[in-house]
């Protein structure tokens, strides 16, 4: 691959990454409000929220970082995650349901068949986002080559180390449940 291609799929990357699941490497706590009433209906399969900072950092050649505010909504299977910079300004809107997750950043719009399919697309890896919810929770939930540490969630903090497959990935997670 070309000097170019590179510097185009990493700035390609970055902007999904920034614009998407830049959910790995926190080094501080930090909240946002919400609207009242955004938190979605109660029942079985009951709504979550999450509000703080998420960073993500691949060991990749060149290493790759991404950090920003979040407001996570829904569950595993429909949901929004919506990423700000510290001033408040969005970065990305992540919407999802059964077959379909689109991603808008400014005036652009991107469609993919999942959630899944949209971070793998801008991570350039698969990151486990039903185990996700479940980790926000502080339930452990085994994904092979991701390794959870929970012991700090009651205190609102999660990390997340993806050692297979390469290249490694450091998912850090600062949050307040909403």
């Amino acid at each position: 691959m070309s000097a170019s291609a590179v510097t185009r799929t990493l700035a390609r990357r970055t902007a999904l990454l920034a614009g998407a699941f830049a959910l790995l490497g926190v080094t501080g706590c930090g909240s946002l409000a919400r609207p009242a009433g955004s938190a979605g209906s109660a029942g079985a399969d009951a709504r979550s929220s999450w509000s703080g900072r998420m960073s993500l950092r691949i060991e990749s050649e060149p290493e790759q970082t991404f950090s920003a505010l979040f407001d996570l909504t829904g569950t595993a299977d429909t949901g929004e995650l919506v990423l700000t910079t510290p001033i408040g300004s969005t970065l990305a809107r992540l919407q999802w349901s059964p077959g379909e997750a689109l991603l808008r950043s400014g005036n652009d719009t991107r469609r993919y068949p999942s959630v899944d399919a949209l971070i793998e697309a801008a991570t350039g890896a698969a990151i486990p986002v039903g185990a996700l919810f479940g980790w926000l929770a502080g339930r452990a939930e085994p994904v092979p080559g991701w390794r959870a540490d929970l012991a700090q969630v009651a205190a609102g903090r999660l990390q997340a180390t993806r050692e297979a497959p390469l290249p490694r990935a450091d998912l850090r997670i600062a949050f307040e449940r909403t």
